[in-house]
């Protein structure tokens, strides 16, 4: 019975190395402006708008006004589309057997690729001057870029983590 019981414990450990993720990252544009201050420089807008509109309007050159108010919705307009952009996100997940890549769009539709770790290449395209510029998945020719909208700090950083979770993947799971 105890015979048993080992072999389902060694079973069971070796199930959870091959299925445990090495390097599981979620990455996101970054956005510098929150909703708060989405709202405080909302508000200033308007503030600024209405008091240069104003002397208009007691002129008589109401007309003026309404090309005031049209900047300031022009500027909502374009906030809410950068704000609807930050919701895309790209998942990528590596365990010994399998590196999952997927690209989350804005509207929330999902597209994947799978990798076998060892066949995979890690592509790193680097500037002198301005740092990491593109990282891609490469496979069988084809090619997929990674955080494209992160900047080269960022990518750099992705990039060394990265690559040593791609060659521990390499080695295989280790057994206790």
């Amino acid at each position: 019975m105890s015979e048993q019981r080992r072999q389902d414990e060694h079973s069971a450990v070796r199930a959870q190395s091959w299925d445990a993720p090495l390097f599981d990252a979620r990455l996101e544009p970054h956005r510098s402006l929150g909703r708060r201050g989405f709202r405080l420089l909302m508000f200033g807008c308007c503030a600024i708008s209405t008091l240069y509109s104003l002397p208009f309007y007691l002129m008589g050159a109401w007309p003026v006004v309404g090309f005031l108010g049209l900047d300031v919705l022009l500027l909502y307009i374009a906030f809410r589309a950068n704000f609807r952009a930050a919701r895309a996100y790209e998942l990528l997940r590596l365990t010994p057997l399998e590196l999952l890549f997927a690209r989350i769009s804005p509207r929330g539709a999902r597209r994947e690729w799978r990798f076998n770790p060892v066949w995979v290449r890690f592509e790193r395209v680097e500037h002198e001057e301005f740092g990491t510029q593109r990282l891609a998945l490469v496979s069988r020719g084809d090619s997929v870029e990674v955080g494209s909208f992160l900047g080269p700090e960022q990518k750099a950083a992705l990039a060394t983590s990265f690559s040593a979770a791609l060659a521990e993947a390499r080695r295989g799971p280790r057994f206790s």
